[in-house]
């Protein structure tokens, strides 16, 4: 499962060739054709003949993998799967979707408990730096992996920083990471992030119903807007005045369940486990992928790279939405945020065992922590982290995480805890 254009065909294909004597690959979008197989009386068998002869291609028990791309097109396939399970454990098979989401969560025929989910995310920020500069990729990881926490020097610190900020504009999404690393044209990678953009707002169209489809566009587009707002928070008249929540809440869940947008809920109190405390009138949304956030919001990449104060605000957007997804990738859920009567707001609190952690969010190198203060006084908790511009450091209960290294929140927690 993951958003379109993350490289899902592309992993598939790779693993499939290098760990298998031989695969059949079928995009069920494209080849309509193959979906009569999977109709009438379900039998494995007659399913497995009849793509072989299709095809040409034999598919054998153990040496031959079966890949049903963009599976969520034929739902007979995806019921199949529970066939293949019982029947047929000998036929190797992974299915991938970018909208398989939607589909798992609106069909009666889904195989529950018979298939394995697999999530798939945009490009880390090391995944990036080891075809960017393999030697700064080598020194990422030594300072990450040392036995203390402990400051990075500056000698790899900023080339870090400036190769982070390539990152957030263009080294998420696959085809622009490439793109980009081997022409350096910011030209190139727009048009292709354009490309993908247009081919989100066309599955809209193609994958709800008229009055559907017009809401989430709308809702996917006013996203930079709320996030550049002092408070982040979603408000559904910023849609459209007089919007009201139940007007929009389909389209929220659309993009959601699509990969497209994470949903950050306020917390009404702290405390274990953090969901039984969720607040679902209070939330924020973010991007999936910063890149495509900067591309949807049509920021100039140069206000970004050298700043400017009418981009202040929206530049802690950015950090925060940076941070929101690769939490989500490293916890395997969406974080919750706190505030406390107007005086202070946590960006993010997740679960560490029986810990709850804060996390404040700094896109510069500002010191102040006010809002991880007041939670200090309130809670008491076992460690504060702070993500920001600022160089790695443990100072008492305080832990400053570099933002190149938000996705390695957790490891840095763990570590900073013992």
């Amino acid at each position: 499962m993951g958003a379109r254009q993350i490289g899902k065909t592309t992993v598939l294909k790779s693993f499939a060739s290098r760990e298998y004597e031989k695969f059949l690959y079928i995009n069920l979008e494209r080849e309509v054709e193959v979906h009569s197989f999977f109709n009438g009386s379900i039998d494995p068998q007659t399913i497995l003949n009849s793509l072989s002869l299709f095809h040409g291609t034999e598919i054998k028990p153990h040496t031959t993998l079966l890949v049903l791309d963009e599976i969520q097109e034929c739902r007979n396939a995806l019921t199949a799967l529970k066939y293949f399970d019982e029947e047929k454990p000998d036929i190797h098979i992974i299915g991938a979707g970018s909208l398989l989401g939607l589909t798992v969560a609106n069909t009666n025929s889904f195989p529950v408990g018979k298939v394995e989910f697999m999530d798939m995310y945009p490009l880390s920020f090391s995944e990036y730096l080891q075809e960017a500069d393999s030697k700064l990729h080598k020194a990422y990881h030594h300072f990450l992996e040392l036995e203390k926490i402990e400051n990075i020097p500056e000698a790899f610190y900023r080339p870090l920083q400036r190769q982070f900020k390539e990152y957030l504009l263009y080294g998420g999404m696959p085809e622009v990471a490439s793109s980009y690393i081997k022409h350096r044209s910011m030209r190139k990678a727009h048009t292709i992030q354009d490309r993908i953009l247009r081919s989100y707002e066309m599955d809209f169209i193609k994958h709800a119903d008229a009055n559907t489809s017009s809401k989430i566009k709308q809702t996917w587009q006013v996203i930079p807007a709320q996030l550049a707002s002092e408070n982040k928070k979603f408000v559904y008249g910023t849609i459209r005045k007089g919007a009201r929540a139940i007007e929009f809440e389909k389209a929220i869940l659309w993009l959601k369940e699509a990969g497209l947008a994470y949903q950050v809920s306020r917390i009404k109190k702290v405390g274990l486990p953090l969901k039984a405390y969720e607040d679902f009138s209070a939330f924020k949304l973010y991007v999936f992928e910063t890149g495509i956030l900067i591309r949807l919001a049509r920021l100039d990449p140069r206000v970004f790279v050298l700043g400017d104060e009418l981009f202040t605000e929206f530049k802690g957007a950015l950090a925060e939405n940076y941070v929101c997804a690769s939490l989500k990738k490293e916890i395997g859920w969406v974080p919750y945020y706190w505030t406390s009567d107007g005086k202070a707001e946590i960006d993010f609190v997740i679960e560490n065992g029986k810990h709850i952690i804060p996390i404040e969010v700094k896109s510069g190198n500002a010191t102040k922590a006010k809002s991880l203060a007041v939670y200090k006084n309130l809670y008491k908790p076992k460690l504060r982290v702070r993500i920001s511009g600022l160089n790695l450091k443990l100072t008492d209960d305080l832990l400053n995480i570099p933002l190149f290294y938000a996705d390695h929140s957790n490891y840095l927690i763990e570590k900073a805890m013992k």
